[in-house]
């Protein structure tokens, strides 16, 4: 019987021993499963909060992408705007410069013309006054009259001519200014 009692205590010793071991167990597995816990509460609220900045920046961009395309739309809008005014102004030069070309030919044909009628009325008077100084030395005054109407006429027709010369110089000078500004439009980005 005592043989029995104490293997019966060893038992029970043994039984609470193995009882001690596995309560270690458990609360050494719920301090772990504590922390797991706790770790996945962690990572569950990072996640959360992970999607509401995901969710935050995709409106963001969502925005920016609109605004940007207005920007976008409005800076094409203007651009086109700008080279409908540009090609305007550039049909309105091209139409004056052929205008300015057209009475520059005019007034070379006029320069040519006048020159011309100038060097023949020269000639004329050259020819007139030898014919008047050979026949009629005796009419001296007379020719000198002649020859002071005849020098006017040809200061009239100098200064004409002058004239003339000077308007083909302003009309050069207008149409080498509206080439520099044909070329000046057409080096423009705008127009190529």
């Amino acid at each position: 019987g005592v043989f029995l009692y104490n293997h019966l205590q060893q038992k029970v010793r043994n039984a609470e021993a193995l009882a001690q071991k596995y309560k270690q167990q458990q609360e050494a597995l719920s301090a772990q499963l504590q922390v797991v816990y706790e770790h996945r509460s962690r990572l569950e609220r990072s996640l959360q909060k992970e999607r509401g900045e995901h969710k935050k920046t995709k409106e963001d961009f969502l925005v920016y992408k609109l605004e940007a395309q207005e920007a976008l739309n409005k800076e094409k809008q203007d651009s086109m705007n700008r080279y409908g005014a540009l090609s305007s102004q550039h049909k309105i030069l091209k139409n004056q410069h052929d205008d300015v070309k057209k009475q520059l030919l005019d007034l070379q044909l006029q320069h040519n013309s006048l020159k011309l009628e100038h060097r023949k009325t020269l000639e004329s008077h050259s020819q007139k006054y030898a014919q008047l100084q050979q026949e009629k030395d005796s009419e001296v005054t007379n020719l000198q009259d002649t020859v002071f109407k005849l020098r006017e006429e040809s200061k009239l027709l100098r200064k004409a001519h002058q004239e003339v010369h000077s308007q083909l110089l302003n009309a050069q000078a207008q149409m080498e200014e509206f080439r520099q500004l044909k070329e000046a439009l057409q080096k423009m980005p705008g127009l190529r």
